[in-house]
């Protein structure tokens, strides 16, 4: 089925396309006056489409998804550009409920700004479009670029579990952290040349948790999407 994302503040019985809209469905897809496609509003809605003419759709009824497990978050600290966006691509299609960008003591890369703006925009068009592909009705929150400490504060006011992978935690496994817990979980994730001692300092001083997951040193991207495997699969999203 051919889905397409429409935000919420656009959804009606009938809906005018945009250019790029167009251009996706006539071109691209060559759909033609009555074919059919999904349309989903990045909030858990889902509606049968159906192309009017060459400029607009007609929709049918909301249904949504059934609610999932309580969210699992992703606190990525900065890697070079494709690394980056295969992390986003990827942990959507795992079903991560917010990704959390942020800068770290040893981020090679820097974003600042309208560069660090235009980024975030680039990520959030990547998460719409893996979740266009892989069947999800809603789309991951993608924040602006933060900070250690202020991915730190903002789980902790949400009253999320903060879980902090660091190849130099000996003792504690991801798995034995997540067993039997089903609330909500940040999993925070360094960037190429891991975390110093000092921000694993903070971070349990904030009270997160510092787990590892094995004997592997991995690379960023691996490790995030490795947490994310191993938290699905323990809450039965996965396998």
């Amino acid at each position: 089925m051919i889905r397409l994302p429409l935000p919420r503040e656009r959804i009606a019985e009938r809906v005018e396309l945009t250019r790029s809209e167009r251009h996706y469905l006539l071109d691209v897809l060559r759909l033609r006056e009555g074919d059919e496609l999904e349309v989903f509003d990045g909030a858990g809605g889902r509606h049968r489409a159906w192309l009017e003419g060459d400029s607009s759709l007609r929709l049918g009824p909301r249904s949504a998804d059934a609610p999932s497990h309580a969210p699992i978050a992703l606190a990525q600290a900065l890697a070079k550009g494709e690394k980056m966006e295969l992390v986003i691509e990827k942990a959507t299609e795992l079903g991560v409920a917010e990704i959390l960008p942020f800068a770290s003591e040893r981020s090679v890369v820097r974003l600042e700004g309208r560069r660090a703006e235009e980024r975030v925009e680039r990520w959030r068009r990547i998460a719409a479009s893996a979740a266009r592909q892989c069947g999800r009705a809603d789309l991951p929150a993608v924040q602006p670029v933060g900070t250690l400490e202020s991915v730190l504060a903002s789980a902790a006011h949400r009253g999320a579990r903060r879980l902090f992978l660091w190849e130099k935690e000996h003792e504690r496994r991801l798995s034995s952290a997540l067993a039997g817990f089903d609330g909500p979980v940040v999993l925070i994730v360094g960037p190429e040349g891991g975390f110093s001692d000092a921000e694993a300092e903070l971070a349990r001083a904030r009270g997160a948790e510092t787990v590892s997951l094995g004997a592997r040193v991995l690379r960023t991207e691996t490790v995030a999407l490795a947490a994310l495997a191993v938290a699905q699969f323990l809450r039965g999203e996965l396998a």
